[in-house]
């Protein structure tokens, strides 16, 4: 069975660009029975690519699991297709006070999961980063 591959920049996402082509895809599908879907780390950057909440932990998770969403949904999955996500915080403290936060966006697919602490991220002012996978059909 011949397997198909798609790279996917959803239109809500900024998409980093050096020299007029794009660093990454924010999400790459996978086809050939069922489909995976795996989601490039999500950074609390909005549409324009701005940093979001500055030394807001909260926010920041907010804004990455709907970047998240957004590649998912950009694929056609949901977020209750996840299998497994790896986060990576500045300050692993901060973000155990936000399960909260995350178990609304992946609480109903309860995906396999790391969380990392880590010196620094892509930005002095962010703090977290989400990667994922999803499978459909």
């Amino acid at each position: 069975m011949a397997v198909k591959r798609e790279n996917i920049q959803p239109a809500s996402l900024n998409v980093r660009k050096l020299d007029g082509k794009a660093l990454y895809s924010h999400c790459v599908t996978i086809e050939g029975g069922k489909k995976m879907i795996f989601v490039a780390g999500q950074l609390a950057r909005d549409k324009e690519g701005a940093n979001v909440g500055r030394g807001d932990m909260r926010a920041q998770v907010e804004q990455a699991c709907e970047n998240v969403k957004a590649c998912l949904e950009a694929a056609g999955a949901t977020l209750a297709d996840l299998v497994r996500t790896n986060t990576y915080v500045t300050d692993i403290d901060a973000f155990f006070k936000c399960a909260d936060i995350r178990s609304r966006y992946f609480g109903e697919s309860l995906p396999t999961s790391t969380t990392v602490e880590v010196r620094r991220l892509a930005h002095p002012d962010l703090m977290v980063e989400i990667d994922a996978i999803a499978v459909v059909g």
